[in-house]
């Protein structure tokens, strides 16, 4: 039976190894087992045991940014006003989809296709939550659904990597703008993406101090 000390050494393990690997897709769009290994600072071995393979490692960094995504949400319409944790929340789905751009053009269709289908519906309900506390607040116009708007930020998927952020923050600036209510109230005077807590790359050193 392992230890207490051993499963918690194994829990920090995984997670600067998904760290890494995400760090290594947002910021390269390739994945080297070895140069996750290294940058998480752990052997090859250990690597493996959580991962066996380039595959399972590329989902479960899908998977993570998913479940980040989607919990950010609530979370941030507690200290923000709808239109507000909109604003931030798009912030937060660019840098997911630069991940899933990286992770989808990695694996296998069918892989992708099933990461793909268990994302929409946890993402749509995200989305939903944020739409409705707009319309309730009079901010979001009240003929639009989560469907809408995936269907106009499903662009972000296909952008190319050469697409600069300000063209991308551009983009969802615009997407946003037709969202909202005519006559509905502003968003917080003194909001800018910087209050969202977006989300930063890790390196190396981070990962290895624990700061990731």
């Amino acid at each position: 039976m392992s230890s207490p000390g051993r499963r918690t050494d194994a829990v920090e393990n995984r997670a600067r190894i998904v760290e890494a690997a995400r760090s290594a897709v947002a910021n390269s769009g390739e994945l080297r087992l070895n140069a996750v290994a290294k940058l998480a600072g752990v052997g090859q071995g250990t690597l493996y045991r959580h991962f066996p393979t380039r595959e399972d490692l590329l989902a479960e960094v899908y998977r993570q940014d998913v479940d980040e995504l989607v919990a950010a949400a609530p979370a941030l319409l507690e200290h923000h006003d709808p239109v507000s944790a909109l604003a931030c929340w798009f912030t937060r789905v660019a840098d997911y989809a630069r991940v899933k751009r990286g992770v989808f053009a990695a694996v296998q269709v069918s892989v992708w296709k099933d990461l793909s289908a268990h994302s929409l519906g946890p993402i749509g309900d995200a989305l939903t939550t944020l739409l409705d506390a707009g319309k309730a607040d009079g901010a979001i116009r009240p003929d639009v659904d989560a469907r809408d708007v995936i269907l106009l930020i499903s662009y972000l998927s296909r952008a190319d990597a050469e697409d600069s952020d300000a063209r991308v923050r551009r983009l969802l600036g615009i997407v946003l703008d037709g969202l909202r209510a005519r006559g509905g109230p502003s968003p917080d005077s003194e909001f800018s993406c910087e209050s969202c807590g977006r989300r930063t790359e890790t390196t190396g050193s981070d990962l290895r101090s624990g700061k990731a």
